[in-house]
């Protein structure tokens, strides 16, 4: 089966990270965008961060820019906005699809794992979040509205289950 750790994604810098570096953490999985009405939820999607990274947790932001364009900017631009605007201290990658022909592989497999209302699997707007155990298999699924605070409990259940051999 599968784990989140199969993954490679390439950073703002364009250097290729294999996901296996988040190996035994609990790590949140956000498709993220400068110009939206979820974009304030980088604050509290850093909360969380530097809440529990000293447990074991991490924040991964995608930028996508395929929900009414509100990711136009390059990988300098995304990096510039959100150190300026939220001084964000988790990772951050570069920009991907989440959807269609050109989905990133992380999320066709995130999508499967965990589809959406009604069975479907498309991701329906930015901010939605998945939370992926110790293990490397996704746990849960939240939509674009779930704020990062109500995650809490989920992420803390999550920190606080037996790490998997």
């Amino acid at each position: 089966m599968a784990t989140l750790y199969e993954f490679t994604a390439r950073d703002l810098d364009g250097n290729d990270v294999g996901l296996d570096r988040w190996r035994g953490q609990v790590v949140l999985v956000v498709n993220v965008a400068s110009q939206c009405g979820f974009t304030p939820q980088y604050s509290g999607l850093d909360d969380l961060f530097q809440s529990y990274k000293d447990r074991g947790f991490a924040v991964l932001g995608f930028p996508c820019n395929q929900f009414g364009h509100q990711e136009p900017g390059d990988e300098q631009a995304i990096r510039q906005f959100c150190e300026t605007q939220y001084g964000i201290g988790f990772p951050l990658f570069a920009k991907i699809d989440v959807n269609g022909a050109d989905a990133h592989p992380l999320y066709r497999w995130l999508k499967e794992q965990k589809p959406g209302l009604l069975g479907t699997e498309a991701i329906k707007w930015n901010f939605t979040k998945f939370l992926v155990g110790r293990d490397g298999q996704v746990i849960k699924r939240y939509a674009p509205t779930d704020t990062p605070a109500s995650l809490r409990g989920d992420i803390e259940a999550a920190l606080d289950a037996p790490i998997p051999d």
